[in-house]
Parts: structure tokens; sequence; C-alpha cells
């Protein structure tokens, strides 16, 4: 069974590599190679872990302004893996850069938009990728436990001795904040990450309603996108425990009748974003390291491996640094994912692609020539995702002095 196979990947030293070396409560971004050691193709490809993490803490939003690109602002486990993803397949663009444009590599291949003129041929706004997903990858994610938020809720109240919604569980008295963990009788609704109700504030968005974003806007990050093609970026399958999937929840929080509904006749963005609904599927394998009710603690630990980087985090930097200490930073942070797409677009040497991430702040590198994923991106928070407060306060930084 699929589901089974997906979650041994992660759970089985004898399926992966990976395991023996990892720290508990951990969640995966999964690739597929449909190639096997003799060229020929199977009916149940192997599966090769590309991003694995751990984690259950985010940035309090008190703090995002002094981030600066060097602290995670969530490394929950589901965020921490996808951006692990990100910093994977960047590090697959610099190798296939490396090997000019007769080169081949494993998972990537080389798009219509990897030379100048190919680009001078191009009419919109926004660069054309150099570099794409081959076709015959699929991406899937496993996760030890339910995503926090609106895929969980039902979860989250049969676990309380008291399940009357917290008092204060919003930020602040004003109606239109994001709601935490709290409010059970509301249902289907965009929250900031759960913690105890005396809990810092964070404007962090639950897992649940990220990984319904992704279904959007695919897993490539703001700087990722501008190198590779959201076509062939999208999750294909979310597999979760048995014990940990309420069918009306996950059909609330990412179906096409849930909350998602008003996406279903949107017609995507000329790049290619769409609406496309993973299909979550079930497992009875069990981690036998994963939180166990009211008496499990968080813990500010983290850990991420990609096949080529393992890292051990502390409130979302390195641990033995300091936290706001840009010696600190992760792979996964903004300011070194940002750094490694600019060292991968002189290497690609196409200059719209180069212009497009060359810029003076980060916030600008994001966002510059991007009408499509902006696009897509307002559209899944005008009409799905309504309530989701966007958090922009770490983005008036640069790169020239580090």
């Amino acid at each position: 069974m699929f589901a089974d196979r997906s979650a041994s990947c992660s759970l089985d030293p004898g399926a992966s590599s990976t395991t023996s070396s990892l720290p508990s409560d951990s969640k995966t971004a999964q690739s597929r190679d449909d190639r096997n050691a003799n060229g020929t193709t199977s009916e149940e490809p192997a599966l090769t872990c590309a991003s694995l993490a751990t984690g259950m803490k985010c940035l309090p939003a008190s703090k995002v302004t002094q981030a600066n690109g060097n602290v995670l602002h969530d490394w929950h486990a589901e965020v921490l893996a996808i951006r692990g993803f990100n910093s994977w397949i960047l590090e697959e663009c610099a190798l296939l850069a490396q090997l000019g444009r007769e080169g081949e590599g494993k998972w990537i291949e080389w798009s219509d938009g990897n030379t100048h003129e190919a680009q001078q041929l191009h009419p919109g706004p926004s660069p054309l990728p150099p570099f794409k997903l081959k076709p015959d990858v699929q991406i899937h994610m496993f996760c030890s436990q339910a995503p926090c938020g609106d895929a969980s809720m039902e979860l989250t109240m049969a676990s309380q001795e008291d399940a009357t919604p917290w008092a204060n569980a919003a930020p602040s008295s004003n109606p239109d904040d994001m709601i935490g963990r709290g409010h059970f009788d509301r249902l289907g609704v965009v929250r900031r990450k759960p913690a105890r109700s005396d809990a810092p504030v964070t404007m962090s968005k639950s897992c649940s309603d990220k990984l319904a974003l992704k279904q959007v806007t695919g897993l490539l990050s703001g700087v990722t996108a501008k190198l590779v093609q959201v076509n062939g970026c999208y999750l294909r399958t979310l597999v979760m425990p048995e014990a940990e999937t309420v069918s009306e929840a996950v059909k609330r929080a990412f179906g096409r009748e849930g909350r998602m509904k008003a996406l279903n006749d949107w017609q995507g963005t000329k790049a290619g974003h769409q609406f496309r609904p993973f299909d979550v599927r079930t497992t009875g394998r069990k981690f036998a390291y994963s939180a166990q009710g009211a008496e499990a603690g968080g813990s500010n630990l983290s850990a991420l491996w990609t096949p080529k980087r393992q890292e051990i985090l502390v409130n979302g930097v390195l641990q033995g640094r300091k936290q706001f200490d840009i010696r600190g930073a992760s792979i996964t942070s903004r300011m070194r994912l940002w750094k490694l797409a600019l060292e991968v677009a002189v290497a690609v040497g196409v200059p719209a692609v180069l212009r497009s991430l060359d810029r003076a702040t980060y916030g600008q590198a994001k966002e510059s020539a991007h009408d499509d994923r902006k696009q897509a991106k307002d559209m899944a928070l005008k009409t799905a995702l309504t309530g989701w407060k966007r958090n922009e306060r770490d983005d008036e930084w640069g790169l020239d002095a580090r």
C-alpha cells in the first residue's frame, strides 16, 4: 500500500537511510523516482526522501522585526520540511548549472527559459524559470501527526478536559484578528499557530492553512519559483496516521467541497498556478516517538535533514548560536535561500532571471516580476482562506553586508 510505504520511508531505518540519524516526531517531503536500478519502470516506484524535519514552535510576533532573514518564523515540522525541500531543489539546480546546458540532472532539467534569447521572446513581465522538475517526478508528504489548525480541531477539542473556547484566544480585542487554538465553535477558518492560551502571540498561520495554500501556489517559495517552474511542484499526496485523521476535518480543511470550494472554477494563471488538491491517505504505521496526549511537552529543539545537509536548530537558529546572530542562520532561512537562489541565477547567466533576484531587499527579490504567483496567492486568500494576515515585517534587509 502506497501510504504505508510512504510512512516507512521515514519510519523504518531499512527503508530510508535518514531515519537512524534523526530525532523524534519526523515529518517528510518526499520525491518519487520511477526508474529502477536497471532503468525499467515499476508499478511500485521507489520513494526517495528529499527533506525530513521535526519541530513544533514558531517565533513570537514581537520578535519578527529582529529576525532580519536569519531566524525562522515557523519551525513546525511540516513547514521546516517544505523549506528544506526548497533548499534541496535549489542545490539540484546549482549542480545542473555547473554541468551546463548540455548536462542532465537526476531530478531537475532545463526548461525553455534557460537562455537570454528565449527570455526575449517571452512577452510577460515575469522571466521564465530556467529549470523545471522532470516529468516523471512526483512529490508526496508524510506527517506523523495531523497538521495543526483546521485539519486537527476535532482532535484538539477531544484532548481538552474542558472544551470551552478560551476567552483570550484572539491576539487582541479586534474581531478581525486571527484566532488561535481556541474558539472551537468556529471551524473552516484561518488560525494562527496554536499554543497555550497564555503564550506569546504569533503571526504564523497554522500548518493546515499553509498546506491548503500550497495547493494553489505549489511548494516553491517566492525566490525558488524564480528559478523553477511551478508545474510539477505541487504535493500529490499527504499521508497521515489513521488515528490522527478525522475525515470531516480533512475534507473541510483541504478538499474541493470544503473551505477551498471557491477555487474550483478558477482557471489559474498563465505560469501554471492552479488549485490542485492533494490526495489525503492514511496509514496504520505509527511513529514510536510521536507526542502522546497531554503528557507530551513542547520543545524548542528541531532537526532538519536533506540528502546534502543536516542541522539541529534551537529557537529557529543553529544550535550553539545566539538567536539573532547571522552565523546562526539555517540553510532554510530567508537569507540563506535567497543567497543560494542568487548564486544559481549567476551561474545560469540569464540576465532577466538574475535581475529579478538581484534586488536591494528581500521583499523586492521575492515579489519583483512575480505577477502570476502573487495573483494565485491573492486569489486563494481573497476567496478561500479569508482572514489570513500577512506577516511582512521581515522584508527590508539585503545581502550586501552579508
